[in-house]
């Protein structure tokens, strides 16, 4: 890799609660972490990954740049949610270039969408744990209408997308960055934003298994609202500890453990399934990011449905800060909130 400023990117997560911008540098010295910056989104802005307020958004985005005096266009953005398909596929042993050729035949098979409808891509993971002859390859689908929308959401806002990436991958860098000493551990990485969950498990620094569930922290303020009859603010400030409101109070602590029990069902589920076809494998450890890792009620239900170590992600673990004037106080507090944006921002302008 050639060091430089020249192929640095601002890692951009635009999620429907929250937009979130992270500026790292690559150096001969290795990752260097500048800035981070976390502005909330306009109520309704993004529900269920499709663009509501792009003009709001915009709006948004340029203030939170100009709030931490980035100047750097270039930037890496991620996608998500049940318009991403994500599957690792057993295919006969070929050349990367071999399969490119035949991947869009291969991928009727298993993606649900028009493959004329849908951006393509993979990457190949090596021999296959189940047949003779044969390689593993990850595969992914993006409906093109989404990341249309990404991009020209960025652009409008004076910004260049050079990679359009996903979620899950974006928490798989920033894991890899962090924990680059435990890279051959059996774990689970599982981000829960405000609309959505990503989950991906990786054995030995592979992913074996991602799977986006359409389930996060706003159910908490949906409810809270639903049934205090305050507004989506409060409801926010509430689940956060920021407000007293003491009618209300003794039914909040069980309002959110409502919601983080369905959280366990489903996560719990799609480990289920993960197992079902690694049979012989058992997860070590929970990674958890996004808002919901604030939740303590998350770390004792999950670690005791599903009897592993619940932990939280910490993508600043081996990171030096060169801005000497970042409090680190504020970087611990938000550490799960910026784990796919620090993912993007270890992005290069020629990856792939």
């Amino acid at each position: 890799m050639i060091f430089g400023k020249k192929n640095n990117l601002v890692g951009l997560d635009i999620g429907s609660g929250t937009i979130r911008i992270s500026e790292i540098d690559i150096g001969p010295k290795g990752l260097g972490l500048k800035k981070i910056g976390l502005l909330e989104m306009p109520e309704g802005a993004i529900v269920e990954g499709l663009i509501k307020k792009p003009e709001e958004i915009v709006v948004s985005l340029r203030t939170l740049l100009e709030q931490h005096h980035i100047k750097e266009r270039n930037v890496a953005i991620s996608i998500g949610g049940n318009k991403v398909i994500v599957k690792t596929i057993d295919v006969q042993k070929m050349s990367e270039k071999a399969f490119g050729e035949v991947m869009p035949l291969e991928a009727e098979q298993y993606i649900p969408f028009d493959i004329e409808e849908v951006n393509l891509d993979f990457h190949i993971l090596g021999d296959s744990t189940n047949t003779s002859g044969n390689m593993q390859v990850l595969l992914v689908a993006a409906k093109k209408d989404m990341i249309e929308g990404y991009v020209e959401l960025v652009e409008n806002a004076g910004l260049h997308p050079c990679v359009v990436d996903i979620d899950a991958f974006a928490l798989q860098n920033i894991y890899e960055v962090a924990y680059h000493d435990a890279k051959e551990q059996h774990v689970a990485l599982i981000d829960i934003g405000a609309g959505k969950t990503s989950l991906n498990i990786l054995q030995g620094g592979i992913s074996r298994f991602m799977r986006d569930i359409s389930s996060g922290c706003g159910q908490i303020n949906t409810k809270i609202t639903a049934e205090s009859g305050c507004s989506a603010e409060e409801a926010e400030s509430m689940k956060l500890g920021k407000t007293n409101a003491k009618p209300f109070r003794g039914n909040l602590d069980e309002i959110v453990k409502s919601v983080v029990v369905g959280w366990c069902a489903e996560i719990s589920h799609a480990l289920d399934i993960y197992y079902s076809t690694y049979t012989d494998d058992r997860i070590e450890k929970i990674y958890l990011s996004g808002g919901g890792a604030h939740l303590q009620i998350l770390h004792t239900l999950l670690a005791e449905q599903t009897e592993i170590e619940v932990k939280n992600l910490n993508p600043f673990r081996t990171m030096r800060y060169i801005d000497k004037h970042l409090d680190t106080g504020y970087l611990q507090k938000e550490a799960t909130e910026v784990t796919i944006s620090m993912g993007l921002g270890i992005r290069r302008v020629d990856d792939k």
